[in-house]
């Protein structure tokens, strides 16, 4: 068997050798010793052999199709056999038959084979024209885009490329001396010899140390190494731009399909509702993470600037920067940008103007973020970046590590910080970046200790030291920093560890100018030359591939177990609801905000369809309430103890007019808003029956208080209210029979409430009367006592003089207080005056009301302006021109209230609501209740599982 095989690799290798893919050249086994073509091919034609070798033909294949194509030549191969005499012509006749049959039979055979294989190939072929839009639009256009007839023309000929192939001759030659050399008695040992003699007459030369030609070779690979990693470069430059390109055309419409977001936005969305979202069925986020920790000002800001190619944090000379937690998205897009999740400004980070504007958002965005007291934030800020090239991953940058609270800090801030990357740090699944600074000691490192605690496998860390360019200067033992890189130095251990220099400690250094520093120091740098380094444990290139393909290892092998943990989550909460609330809609905050607002506004617009009788009845009985003292106590009780008409009249339109000029108006628009906020206030909190929620209640409260508070009338109303007021007092005129009535049994209505309010104050003032005491067994304090005898004292005086002024004089107190102490009644002169208010009230009013009576027969007599009649009505003509003003005055509110004010306050309604929109926390407070962090939870948990799996489908497509 070994035999056959070599004979077929010799007649292969004569074959390969004759031809020379085309082009003739001598054999280099015709060169060989005749030992050396024995030993390197025993069937060379020299040897004796058995039988004759196959006759072989070997086509040359090209990888271009388009090149002309050389067959080799049949070898001549000598044999040994005799030739047969005897019935030659019999037997070559009878083969030939043989083979006529075969032929045919194998036709026919094979033709029917063929056929029936094409036949199950092409029913087994997928119809492909329902799968053309996988390939991209820009395929079907090269032929347009791209001139082929230029490419074919430009590729090199069939001799250029036989010019490209290597030597044949030489080569075998090459390998007919190795095999000389290697036999024992051959010619090659005397050229053996004679190459010994060369190199021993070569001595005369310089030797070259053992630990020279280490260090030659160790500076030839380190040589080597960067050569590659420079064309690395340039391809994946390269590689960026054109994706670029395609990212481009994407962008402006050129596929038809819509592109699907990618994972890493998919996932950093899932990310952000968890940090919103409040377990309350202790289901913890374990999704993965790179969570970036470090010593304050150990560099993490700036490896984290590396890894995003931009200068996008806030910078400061030893201060603390970072006070909040920030996560950022790396992505990979068509252009260098960044925008944060709540907005929807894009920052060119190719520009130092947005760059500056995104520092500064930054900035203020964790100052606003501190509450009062505090050193650091909890809240997290989300910034995304997408950009050519960029690894896609999620990074966490928390802030640095203290070790001694300085000033202006708060005193728990140590502790906070501690808190924060435990928090972050203790999720099993998170990537732990640590940052030390290559510069200082590490025995001064903190974040080293904490991190052994939480990762002590060091399963999911990776080290990386920072400023190794100063570091390298400043060690005076460079092996220590090999023991720190090593993990050596510490009892930390990680999955991998790297060095890096993120820049000279210049602010103003631009990110390829930091790349270029770091590559050429690294390039000049001891710690590759000495293999301290190896080559993949340096620059921030090679450290965000690494920490990129841990970061999506992680999220691989640990994001569908948290589905499944959701999952879970999900079905308790339903069970719970349905448990609970099985009538009612599964309803968040949000939606509940909205259907509260909805109502609302729907009894805002109830308050357009009150009638206008309606509202003009409760405007004239509220103005009435508010006016009606002014009118008894300061215009008609004065102008009645007038003595004749004249007085009378003239008194009242003398205060008529002081009272038009200076308070009816303002009063009149305080009525007219208090009887919109109580209509306002009714719609609002009225009970729609069985659809009434109770959950809506303190929202459309505050919603009231605060459109109430918003809420301004016209001041322009007073002024025209004014004159519509001061015209209507002026009008004297009572048309007819039935608004003098009116006018009597409204004067009657308002006698009466206030007689009985006289009644009331008296009976406080004296105490109960004798059916009271009697019935009730109640009797009289002594002051009671003292007032009553002052009262029946005064009735006295009233009943002897029924035309008695409204005021007592001094003599006449000084009589009653004399006729009270001879009874052995002491009596302050102040008590009679205050008493005697009150009964000659009593008694005005009953006056009145008899008075009344007496003018219900008066129209004739006024429509004859009283001319020969005892009869005057003034008093009734009074209160009619008051019941008139307030008839005028509640049209004219209702007109300014249906037309302008109930408009005003729908549009507060809604500017409050809108407020009340995009304020969470007002939200929070006003829609509370168990039903509602129900509800909101079991959104935010049906959220977080759909687009887990989402993310967990696209996941696998692109595997």
């Amino acid at each position: 068997m070994w035999r056959t095989r070599a004979a077929a690799a010799c007649v292969i290798c004569r074959s390969l050798a004759n031809s020379s893919y085309g082009i003739k050249r001598k054999s280099p086994l015709q060169n060989l010793h005749l030992v050396s073509r024995s030993i390197h091919h025993p069937y060379y034609p020299s040897s004796k052999l058995q039988r004759p070798p196959l006759r072989i033909s070997i086509q040359q294949f090209s990888s271009l199709n388009r090149l002309p194509l050389h067959k080799t030549k049949l070898l001549n191969v000598k044999h040994g056999y005799q030739s047969h005499r005897n019935f030659w012509l019999a037997r070559l006749a009878s083969r030939l038959l043989k083979v006529r049959y075969l032929i045919l039979g194998s036709a026919v055979g094979g033709g029917y084979t063929a056929k029936k294989t094409y036949e199950q190939w092409k029913d087994m072929m997928p119809d492909l024209e329902d799968y053309k839009w996988i390939v991209p639009d820009f395929i079907w256009e090269l032929d347009e885009l791209v001139d082929f007839e230029k490419l074919l023309k430009a590729l090199p000929d069939a001799d250029d490329l036989a010019k490209l192939l290597p030597d044949f001759d030489k080569i075998g030659e090459s390998l007919t001396s190795l095999k000389g050399f290697l036999s024992p008695g051959s010619p090659g040992e005397t050229a053996f010899r004679a190459t010994d003699q060369g190199y021993d007459n070569d001595k005369q030369f310089k030797k070259v140390s053992d630990k020279e030609k280490i260090d030659q070779l160790q500076e030839e690979l380190l040589r080597t190494q960067l050569k590659y990693q420079r064309m690395l470069e340039r391809l994946e430059k390269e590689n960026k731009e054109l994706r670029k390109l395609v990212l481009q055309r994407d962008d402006k419409g050129i596929h038809q399909r819509k592109l699907k977001k990618s994972l890493i936005d998919m996932y950093s969305e899932v990310l952000d509702i968890l940090s919103d979202y409040d377990a309350s069925y202790n289901t913890q986020d374990h999704l993965p993470r790179v969570v970036v920790v470090g010593d304050q000002s150990a560099g993490k800001t700036s490896v984290l600037e590396m890894i995003a190619q931009a200068r996008i944090f806030p910078r400061g000379s030893g201060e603390m920067m970072t006070r909040s937690p920030v996560k950022v998205t790396l992505s990979e897009g068509p252009h260098h940008v960044a925008l944060f999740k709540d907005s929807s400004r894009e920052f060119d980070l190719t520009k130092e103007e947005d760059l500056a504007a995104l520092r500064n958002e930054i900035e203020i965005r964790m100052r606003n973020s501190v509450k009062e007291g505090c050193t650091v934030s909890t809240e997290t800020i989300s910034l995304s970046v997408k950009g050519p090239g960029l690894q896609r991953m999620v990074l966490v940058d928390l802030p640095g590590v203290i070790s001694t609270v300085t000033s202006g800090m708060a005193p728990d801030t140590k502790e906070t910080i501690f808190s924060i990357s435990k928090a972050y740090m203790q999720n099993p699944n998170a990537i732990i970046l640590c940052i030390q600074d290559g510069s200082v000691d590490a025995e001064r490192s903190i974040v080293t200790d904490l991190v052994s605690q939480m990762d002590p496998q060091g399963k999911r860390t990776i080290f990386v030291l920072t400023k190794v360019d100063l570091a390298e200067k400043n060690v005076a033992s460079p092996n220590r920093i090999q023991q720190i890189i090593e993990g050596k130095l510490f009892p930390m251990k990680a999955l991998g560890y790297f060095a890096v220099v993120t820049g000279k400690g210049n602010s103003s250094e631009s990110i390829e100018s930091i790349k270029e520093y770091e590559e050429e120091f690294f390039q000049n740098s001891k710690l590759l030359k000495t293999s301290m380094l190896k080559a993949h444990q340096v620059t921030t290139k090679n450290l965000s591939l690494a920490v990129s393909d841990c970061f999506w290892k992680m999220v691989r092998e640990s994001v569908e177990q948290q589905a499944d943990a959701f999952k879970a989550t999900r079905f308790n909460l339903e069970t719970e609801w349905k448990n609970n609330y099985p009538r009612l809609r599964e309803l968040d905050r949000n939606e509940l905000f909205e259907k509260a607002k909805n109502e609302i506004l729907d009894e805002v617009i109830s308050l357009t369809q009150v009638t206008p009788k309606h509202w003009e009845e409760m405007l004239e009985k509220t103005l009435w309430e508010r006016v009606s003292t002014h009118v008894i106590e300061n215009i008609y009780l004065p102008a009645a103890q007038t003595a004749n008409s004249g007085t009378f009249n003239t008194t009242v339109d003398i205060k008529l007019k002081q009272w038009t000029d200076k308070q009816l108006p303002n009063k009149a628009v305080e009525v007219a808003w208090e009887t919109l906020q109580e209509e306002f206030s009714r719609f609002m909190t009225e009970k729609k029956g069985k659809e009434h929620d109770d959950i809506f209640d303190k929202l459309k409260q505050a919603v009231k208080e605060e459109t109430i508070k918003r809420h301004k009338w016209n001041e322009r109303a007073e002024d025209s209210l004014r004159v519509i007021q001061h015209n209507a007092l002026e009008d004297r005129s009572i048309s007819d029979k039935q608004q003098w009535d009116a006018a009597i049994h409204f004067m009657e209505e308002t006698l009466q409430s206030r007689l009985k309010d006289t009644e009331s104050v008296i009976e406080d003032m004296v105490g109960p009367g004798w059916r009271k005491r009697w019935l009730y067994w109640v009797g009289r304090t002594k002051e009671q006592n003292i007032r009553n005898e002052t009262k029946n004292e005064l009735e006295k005086l009233i009943k002897c003089n029924e035309d008695h002024p409204a005021y007592l004089a001094n003599d006449e107190v000084t009589t009653v207080r004399k006729n009270l102490e001879a009874r052995g009644v002491a009596v302050d002169p102040c008590l009679i005056k205050d008493t005697w208010h009150q009964i000659y009230r009593r008694y005005f009013l009953k006056s009145a009301l008899n008075h009344c009576n007496l003018c219900r027969r008066g129209f004739y007599y006024y429509q004859r302006h009283f001319v020969d009649s005892e009869l005057e009505c003034n008093d009734i003509v009074l209160f009619w021109r008051i019941q008139r003003m307030l008839a005028i005055t509640a049209n004219t509110l209702r007109q300014q209230l249906t037309n302008t004010e109930v408009r005003r306050l729908e549009k507060n309604v809604k500017e409050v609501l809108e407020d009340f929109a995009e304020d969470n926390e007002k939200k929070v407070m006003l829609l509370t209740g168990k039903r509602v962090q129900l509800a909101e939870d079991l959104k935010k948990v049906r959220e977080i599982q759909e687009k887990l799996e989402a993310f967990i489908e696209a996941l696998h497509q692109e595997k």
